[in-house]
Protein backbone atom coordinates (compact mmCIF):
# COMPACT_ATOMS: atom_id res chain seq x y z
CA UNK A 1 0.00 0.00 0.00
CA UNK A 2 1.74 3.20 -1.00
CA UNK A 3 1.85 5.36 2.41
CA UNK A 4 0.04 8.34 0.91
CA UNK A 5 -0.84 10.16 4.65
CA UNK A 6 1.44 12.90 5.30
CA UNK A 7 0.53 12.95 8.98
CA UNK A 8 2.13 10.37 11.62
CA UNK A 9 -0.09 7.51 12.59
CA UNK A 10 -0.36 5.02 15.18
CA UNK A 11 2.08 7.35 17.77
CA UNK A 12 0.00 6.63 20.88
CA UNK A 13 -3.12 4.25 22.01
CA UNK A 14 -5.07 4.30 25.41
CA UNK A 15 -6.76 1.48 26.84
CA UNK A 16 -9.39 3.68 28.81
CA UNK A 17 -7.36 5.34 31.45
CA UNK A 18 -4.03 3.86 30.51
CA UNK A 19 -1.81 6.06 28.10
CA UNK A 20 0.68 4.57 25.89
CA UNK A 21 3.06 4.92 23.13
CA UNK A 22 3.45 2.61 20.13
CA UNK A 23 7.11 1.68 20.17
CA UNK A 24 7.77 2.73 23.80
CA UNK A 25 5.87 1.08 26.00
CA UNK A 26 6.44 -2.16 27.21
CA UNK A 27 4.01 -5.26 27.01
CA UNK A 28 5.07 -5.44 30.55
CA UNK A 29 3.34 -2.31 31.87
CA UNK A 30 -0.04 -3.16 30.27
CA UNK A 31 -0.16 -6.44 31.96
CA UNK A 32 0.95 -5.04 35.27
CA UNK A 33 -1.90 -1.86 35.05
CA UNK A 34 -4.15 -4.02 33.83
CA UNK A 35 -4.02 -7.01 36.52
CA UNK A 36 -4.56 -9.75 34.22
CA UNK A 37 -2.83 -11.32 30.74
CA UNK A 38 -0.32 -13.89 30.29
CA UNK A 39 2.23 -12.86 27.76
CA UNK A 40 2.15 -15.49 24.92
CA UNK A 41 4.94 -15.90 22.20
CA UNK A 42 5.43 -17.55 18.56
CA UNK A 43 8.39 -18.31 16.05
CA UNK A 44 12.04 -16.85 16.52
CA UNK A 45 14.09 -14.55 16.86
CA UNK A 46 13.47 -11.54 14.45
CA UNK A 47 10.43 -13.95 12.85
CA UNK A 48 8.52 -13.93 16.66
CA UNK A 49 5.80 -11.94 18.13
CA UNK A 50 4.72 -11.18 22.03
CA UNK A 51 1.36 -10.25 22.47
CA UNK A 52 -1.21 -10.26 25.03
CA UNK A 53 -4.97 -10.99 24.06
CA UNK A 54 -8.29 -9.39 26.28
CA UNK A 55 -11.64 -9.78 25.56
CA UNK A 56 -14.61 -8.39 27.27
CA UNK A 57 -17.89 -9.40 25.89
CA UNK A 58 -18.07 -9.24 22.49
CA UNK A 59 -14.89 -7.36 22.35
CA UNK A 60 -11.12 -8.97 21.55
CA UNK A 61 -8.22 -7.33 21.81
CA UNK A 62 -4.46 -8.00 21.21
CA UNK A 63 -1.35 -5.79 21.96
CA UNK A 64 1.67 -7.00 19.88
CA UNK A 65 4.81 -6.43 20.12
CA UNK A 66 7.04 -7.55 17.31
CA UNK A 67 10.33 -10.13 18.05
CA UNK A 68 12.40 -7.71 15.86
CA UNK A 69 10.93 -4.44 16.34
CA UNK A 70 9.65 -4.62 19.88
CA UNK A 71 13.28 -4.84 21.00
CA UNK A 72 14.26 -7.09 24.67
CA UNK A 73 11.67 -5.53 26.73
CA UNK A 74 8.29 -6.38 24.09
CA UNK A 75 7.89 -2.84 23.23
CA UNK A 76 3.96 -2.15 21.55
CA UNK A 77 3.86 -2.37 17.80
CA UNK A 78 0.56 -3.28 17.01
CA UNK A 79 -2.64 -3.38 18.42
CA UNK A 80 -5.47 -4.56 16.95
CA UNK A 81 -9.42 -5.00 18.25
CA UNK A 82 -12.13 -6.35 16.56
CA UNK A 83 -16.10 -6.88 18.04
CA UNK A 84 -17.22 -10.67 18.02
CA UNK A 85 -20.25 -11.78 16.32
CA UNK A 86 -20.91 -13.99 19.46
CA UNK A 87 -19.46 -13.26 23.09
CA UNK A 88 -15.94 -13.12 22.96
CA UNK A 89 -16.16 -15.12 25.85
CA UNK A 90 -15.81 -18.47 24.23
CA UNK A 91 -11.72 -17.12 23.96
CA UNK A 92 -10.90 -18.99 27.03
CA UNK A 93 -7.34 -18.12 26.26
CA UNK A 94 -7.57 -14.35 26.60
CA UNK A 95 -7.54 -13.12 30.12
CA UNK A 96 -10.98 -10.72 30.83
CA UNK A 97 -9.91 -7.08 30.43
CA UNK A 98 -11.66 -4.52 33.51
CA UNK A 99 -14.39 -1.56 32.23
CA UNK A 100 -12.11 1.09 33.25
CA UNK A 101 -9.38 0.04 30.44
CA UNK A 102 -12.31 0.52 27.78
CA UNK A 103 -12.30 1.96 25.07
CA UNK A 104 -9.36 1.13 23.17
CA UNK A 105 -8.18 4.62 21.53
CA UNK A 106 -5.58 5.39 18.92
CA UNK A 107 -3.85 8.75 19.09
CA UNK A 108 -7.01 10.22 21.01
CA UNK A 109 -9.41 10.01 18.59
CA UNK A 110 -10.07 6.59 16.92
CA UNK A 111 -12.45 3.86 18.50
CA UNK A 112 -15.09 1.35 17.52
CA UNK A 113 -18.36 2.34 16.57
CA UNK A 114 -17.31 5.54 14.74
CA UNK A 115 -19.02 6.02 11.61
CA UNK A 116 -17.15 6.38 8.71
CA UNK A 117 -17.59 9.79 7.77
CA UNK A 118 -16.27 10.45 11.42
CA UNK A 119 -13.57 8.70 10.58
CA UNK A 120 -12.58 11.04 7.75
CA UNK A 121 -13.27 13.60 9.52
CA UNK A 122 -10.92 12.65 12.32
CA UNK A 123 -8.16 11.04 10.11
CA UNK A 124 -8.59 12.64 6.31
CA UNK A 125 -8.94 10.98 3.31
CA UNK A 126 -7.66 7.39 3.45
CA UNK A 127 -4.80 5.80 1.23
CA UNK A 128 -7.54 3.11 0.08
CA UNK A 129 -10.93 2.44 0.45
CA UNK A 130 -13.39 -0.94 -0.11
CA UNK A 131 -17.07 -1.28 0.62
CA UNK A 132 -16.02 -3.15 4.54
CA UNK A 133 -12.28 -1.52 4.92
CA UNK A 134 -10.33 1.60 5.41
CA UNK A 135 -6.80 1.98 5.04
CA UNK A 136 -4.61 4.41 5.90
CA UNK A 137 -0.72 4.12 5.43
CA UNK A 138 2.13 6.55 6.48
CA UNK A 139 5.30 6.95 5.77
CA UNK A 140 8.01 9.54 6.83
CA UNK A 141 11.79 10.54 8.25
CA UNK A 142 12.54 10.86 12.06
CA UNK A 143 15.21 12.56 13.77
CA UNK A 144 18.92 10.62 12.89
CA UNK A 145 17.44 9.50 9.40
CA UNK A 146 15.52 7.10 10.82
CA UNK A 147 12.23 5.78 8.60
CA UNK A 148 8.78 5.28 10.39
CA UNK A 149 6.20 3.46 8.87
CA UNK A 150 2.74 3.48 10.28
CA UNK A 151 -0.71 1.83 9.49
CA UNK A 152 -4.44 1.64 10.24
CA UNK A 153 -6.09 -0.94 8.61
CA UNK A 154 -10.14 -0.40 9.48
CA UNK A 155 -12.91 -2.74 9.19
CA UNK A 156 -16.53 -1.49 8.83
CA UNK A 157 -20.45 -3.39 8.86
CA UNK A 158 -23.28 -1.53 8.15
CA UNK A 159 -21.72 1.84 8.50
CA UNK A 160 -19.98 1.57 11.55
CA UNK A 161 -16.10 0.72 12.55
CA UNK A 162 -16.22 -2.81 14.40
CA UNK A 163 -12.13 -3.51 13.89
CA UNK A 164 -8.95 -1.78 14.00
CA UNK A 165 -5.64 -2.78 13.57
CA UNK A 166 -3.25 0.06 14.23
CA UNK A 167 0.51 -0.72 14.05
CA UNK A 168 4.54 1.46 14.10
CA UNK A 169 7.63 0.57 13.57
CA UNK A 170 10.74 2.89 12.84
CA UNK A 171 14.22 1.34 11.23
CA UNK A 172 17.19 2.84 10.17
Amino acid sequence: MPPTVAKRLATRFSLGGFAGRFEETPLGAISEAVGEGTMQQQGDAAASIYWLCYRQPQHLIWVVSSGEMGGADHRVTEIVEALAEKDAGASTDCAIIPDKFSPVVFDGKLHLGMSRQQVITALGPPSKSEAAQMVYSHAGKRPHGFDETAWLILGFREDKLVSMRGGKTTTN
